[in-house]
């Protein structure tokens, strides 16, 4: 765990996109009836952040082992508004390492209160978790070996793919094999970085996960000379922030988050800020906004400019 004072997020360092939002919710008067999660919050002082190690841009590590990331910018911005809801601007987040197989389980169990990581938003984990309106768009691909003839999923047949255990990817690629009668070796990572290091050493001829996190790993790595990523999707999988489900006071909180946040408008600024510019860390991504995030923006804009 990695307790810290608030960092203070500006508007332009935090992304909307207009789809799922509710209408508007006034702030509770503080201390009176709170929901579960609200009322720990004011009585601790603290709330409680999931993080990843190795999920860049959206959540991991800086050189000095800080969590930062995109999806943390969104949930301090989250936390900013918390403090709103229970009349308390001076509350403390506390970091906590969560991992992909875990992460679900941290939520429900009232580990975390927000899990700020790169996790896809399904109709399957809606049933444990609330998610909220949706901050990226992302897709299984490949990460292979530059000399690779592995391009399509019909080019894996007999093949070894390493996933990281408890993410959707790994069900794609299940889903994949049973499809095309692969005859797949499935092997699993407790983290991305583990997958990445499974296929560096040679022992899978691919990594499958979302294609962004692909993207941030060979960037980290400079292997860019050593890996590539597949052209086709094998997923779609958008991704959400997760809290705990059946708390209505703390969803309109989310959501009453993401709609002052969008008023901003500086979607391009902050796409550039994590997938286009340098990171904290030094490597650059250079992953240009994909069409379906072009079109996010534009809703959004039309959206605010409607209302306006």
């Amino acid at each position: 765990m990695h307790p810290y004072p608030r960092r203070s997020i500006g508007a332009s360092g935090l992304l909307l996109v207009a789809c799922l939002l509710a209408g508007p919710a006034s702030a509770q008067t503080a201390g009176e009836g709170l929901s579960p999660t609200l009322a720990n919050i004011k009585r601790t002082n603290t709330v409680r952040l999931g993080y990843r190690e190795s999920s860049p841009p959206f959540s991991f590590l800086d050189q000095s082992n800080r969590p930062i990331g995109y999806s943390l910018e969104l949930c301090e911005a989250i936390v900013e508004e918390i403090g709103i809801e229970v009349d308390d601007a001076n509350l403390r987040i506390e970091y906590v390492k969560v991992t992909s197989d875990d992460r679900i389980p941290a939520v429900t169990q009232n580990k975390i209160d927000l899990e700020c990581g790169s996790t896809t938003a399904n109709a399957e984990r809606a049933k444990q978790v609330a998610f909220s309106p949706l901050i990226f768009v992302a897709g299984t691909k490949l990460m292979v070996p530059k000399a690779s003839t592995i391009a399509a999923p019909t080019d894996l047949k007999g093949k070894t793919v390493v996933v990281t255990k408890g993410t959707t990817n790994e069900q794609a690629m299940h889903t994949i094999d049973k499809k095309f009668s692969l005859g797949l070796n499935i092997v699993t990572a407790p983290d991305h970085e583990q997958s990445y290091q499974v296929l560096a050493d040679g022992k899978a001829d691919a990594f499958a996960t979302d294609d962004i996190l692909l993207y941030g790993l060979i960037a980290r790595h400079k292997s860019q000379d050593e890996f590539k990523v597949t052209s086709e999707y094998l997923s779609y999988d958008p991704y959400g922030i997760m809290f705990r489900k059946g708390e209505p006071q703390l969803k309109a909180v989310v959501e009453r988050t993401f709609r002052k946040l969008g008023s901003g408008r500086d979607l391009v600024p902050l796409y550039n800020k994590w997938f286009v510019g340098r990171l904290p860390t030094g490597e650059k991504l250079g992953v240009s906004i994909s069409p379906q995030l072009e079109e996010a923006f534009k809703v959004l804009d039309d959206t605010q400019g409607s209302s306006n």
